[in-house]
């Protein structure tokens, strides 16, 4: 099985001991990608979060939205549909798992053309289902996962 690696980096930065400390970070990807991490302000309020980075929360859905993506393409494509474009706007909402706060719904909103006969719509949702469960992230999670549209 493949090995997926991410670096993380973070320095002191304010008063540590008195919780009002940045809780910024860099995050580095084995391509060379470096993406700002932080605390979501939602959690910890600024000055302690930049608003600017990106949080757990959100790496989650984007994980969670791309991992699909990749896999309806694939299985679009080998049922031989061509797929023009796609875009989603993915929304994960906090909530209780297990009696713990945590990502408890994943809500993915795939926009999707076609170039030439796009698939019925109960070809569609098969497509999305089986993304769904090929995905190797959202096979990780306890997180319901919605695919609508």
């Amino acid at each position: 099985m493949s090995e997926h690696r991410a670096s993380l980096e973070w320095r002191a930065s304010g008063d540590f001991r008195g919780n009002r400390y940045s809780r910024a970070h860099s995050l580095r990807f084995d391509g060379g990608a470096i993406v700002p991490g932080s605390s979501s302000p939602a959690v910890v309020p600024e000055p302690m979060s930049d608003p600017a980075g990106v949080d757990p929360e959100e790496l989650l859905v984007a994980s969670v939205a791309s991992c699909h993506m990749l896999w309806f393409l694939d299985l679009a494509r080998r049922a031989g549909h061509e797929v023009a474009s796609y875009a989603d706007e993915a929304v994960g909402t906090m909530g209780r798992i297990d009696g713990r706060t945590a990502v408890a719904r994943i809500v993915l909103r795939p926009q999707i053309a076609f170039a030439g006969e796009a698939p019925d719509p109960e070809a569609l949702t098969r497509l999305h289902h089986d993304a769904h469960t090929r995905c190797f992230i959202a096979s990780s999670l306890k997180t319901e996962v919605v695919v609508e549209g």
